[in-house]
């Protein structure tokens, strides 16, 4: 799609602007650092119905044991009764591979509809293959409630919202743009740490330049909260907010005046190099089938396969 031509950003840009104009339209918004493996979950929510939503949550997991527990969750779980909301919905930017999502606990405890991108299906599709799911493994989205469409808009009390695709970290990839707030989950980080990884399957670093290009023709004051932070050099502090404006000037990798093929040939030597995250077997595992652990074995209890020589 031309950029002249992007009726979903163009949508999304006049969501912004009216929310610049209105503080009433603008969320409250609250991050949730999980060290561990260095996410950022938010909880967003409308100050006036204090209606929610929950983004990329992380379920603590103990990959030595092969134990999961509820900490993160939890300290999530008290925010939410502290101040009284209701969650509405339970968002996925995409099938994460560094954190299984502690979404269906969420869900169990507040309720909400579980979210993600509707290109969830070609991401359960590559990795039922090489998990050898077996064809009790749906590979249709169905494990969600919704799966969110390019352009789709929504609500969280009166909170507008918006979808976005952004592929090119995995081909599911959305942000999603509340108020004058995007959540942007793994395309982009600080400016001086620079961009997301394209080198897992089905991940494209020509089309995530394309993306992150999308996400900064929104208007300059637009608000960008990533989903990881690993602290660049000489930075002592984690960080996790920016703007559009921000990332044009300063990021590292892709700011105004990289060309599409710089970004391409910089990503793909730099991803070369990269090893694999540590969770990505298990996560992708989990995360496909929403965050549920794989069916209990006649023994009654749930494993995860560890492909030999396959990644």
């Amino acid at each position: 799609m031309r950029p002249d031509t992007d009726v979903a950003r163009d949508r999304a840009t006049a969501q912004i602007e009216r929310t610049l104009a209105d503080d009433s339209k603008k969320p409250t918004i609250a991050g949730f650092f999980d060290e561990a493996t260095n996410t950022v979950s938010y909880i967003v929510h409308d100050p006036a119905t204090c209606e929610a939503a929950i983004i990329d949550s992380v379920l603590d997991y103990d990959a030595a044991a092969g134990r999961t527990s509820n900490g993160s969750a939890d300290r999530m779980i008290e925010y939410v009764t502290s101040k009284k909301l209701k969650v509405v919905w339970l968002i996925e930017t995409h099938a994460h591979a560094d954190h299984i999502s502690a979404a269906p606990y969420l869900q169990e405890k507040l309720g909400g509809k579980l979210a993600i991108g509707r290109e969830i299906i070609r991401v359960q599709d590559v990795f039922g293959k090489l998990f050898n799911a077996g064809t009790d493994f749906e590979r249709d989205g169905s494990q969600f409630d919704h799966l969110f469409d390019d352009g789709e808009t929504f609500t969280i009390g009166q909170l507008e919202g918006i979808a976005l695709h952004v592929p090119g970290h995995t081909p599911a990839d959305m942000a999603f743009i509340i108020g004058n707030a995007a959540f942007v989950g793994d395309t982009i980080f600080m400016p001086d740490f620079g961009t997301a990884r394209a080198d897992f399957p089905g991940g494209d670093a020509r089309r995530l330049y394309q993306s992150i290009r999308r996400l900064l023709s929104l208007p300059r004051e637009t608000r960008l909260f990533l989903c990881h932070d690993y602290k660049a050099p000489g930075r002592d502090d984690y960080a996790w907010e920016t703007t559009v404006g921000q990332q044009r000037d300063d990021n590292v990798h892709v700011k105004d005046g990289i060309s599409e093929d710089e970004f391409v040939a910089m990503r793909t030597s730099r991803d070369s190099q990269l090893d694999m995250p540590k969770l990505i077997l298990p996560s992708v595992q989990i995360n496909i089938r929403a965050g549920r652990l794989p069916d209990p074995e006649d023994n009654g209890v749930s494993y995860i396969k560890i492909p030999v020589n396959a990644v």
